[in-house]
């Protein structure tokens, strides 16, 4: 576990409004796991580690005041950063299908270059812009597929659609998804009508990232220190998944 303050040694944009980060991490993050990262003077904010080892790295989508920060930043810039935190990704011997939404590729990817030809990858997006780390998977993995909501680029269609289609074609041990709450429901779904496990990496608001504020409190698990890596079991228990989230206050809002 470490609490440090790091420089920026690269910066990379991503695609629309999504930029990487990398820096030297005191500690090397497994796949899956998140660090707390502090903007000086703004906020400090859980991101999951798009680049796991030494030279880690974390992807930024601009969504509010912090990540805005995030991505303004240059290299030479410092952050703090503390970590790592959480349950990563329990990486199968066997053939595993590597399904990312949107910036949850980020995660994704630590778990497919872990992985390597072991992985197969359905990349999902809204839009062309939005679509991240194709080469980089194409780099790793010997069957990278990709899918956009409007059609801009790869297949017309849902990735969760893409996904189903994969197991059907081929006999998978595990499932990884990580992306918007709603796929990961209905990945849910498709891998129970598939008879293929799986495992989900969930988001919810966290602000100790220790497991001490229950902020990220789901069902009595906590997000941060049980998580954000789920069984498919465990999350098919859950009855607040893709319904329920908490404010700031601690109060549950619809999803």
């Amino acid at each position: 576990m470490f609490s440090e303050v790091v420089k920026i040694m690269e910066k990379v944009e991503e695609g629309k409004g999504i930029t990487t980060l990398r820096f030297l991490l005191p500690e090397c993050g497994s796949p899956g796991q998140f660090i707390m990262v502090w903007v000086p003077g703004v906020d400090e904010i859980p991101m999951s580690l798009s680049y796991c080892g030494d030279r880690g790295g974390i992807t930024v989508k601009e969504v509010g005041e912090a990540t805005r920060a995030l991505s303004g930043l240059r290299p030479g810039d410092v952050l703090g950063v503390r970590g790592p935190y959480g349950r990563g990704w329990g990486l199968s011997a066997g053939r595993t299908l590597c399904v990312g939404g949107g910036v949850g590729m980020a995660p994704i990817m630590t778990a497919v270059e872990a992985l390597g030809r072991k992985a197969d990858v359905a990349i999902g997006a809204r839009n062309a812009g939005e679509i991240i780390f194709e080469s980089r998977a194409r780099a790793a993995s010997g069957d990278v597929r990709v899918t956009t909501d409007d059609g801009s680029y790869g297949e017309k269609g849902t990735v969760v659609a893409l996904a189903d289609r994969m197991m059907k074609e081929k006999r998978y041990d595990m499932v990884l998804g990580c992306g918007p709450e709603v796929m990961n429901k209905y990945l849910l779904k498709a891998c129970q009508d598939n008879d293929v496990r799986c495992q989900l990496s969930l988001e919810r608001l966290m602000k100790c990232g220790a497991g001490l504020c229950g902020s990220c409190v789901i069902d009595g698990l906590r997000v941060c220190a049980d998580g954000p890596v789920f069984s498919g079991e465990d999350v098919a228990r859950m009855t607040e998944f893709g319904k329920w989230k908490r404010d700031d206050a601690g109060l549950r809002v619809k999803l």
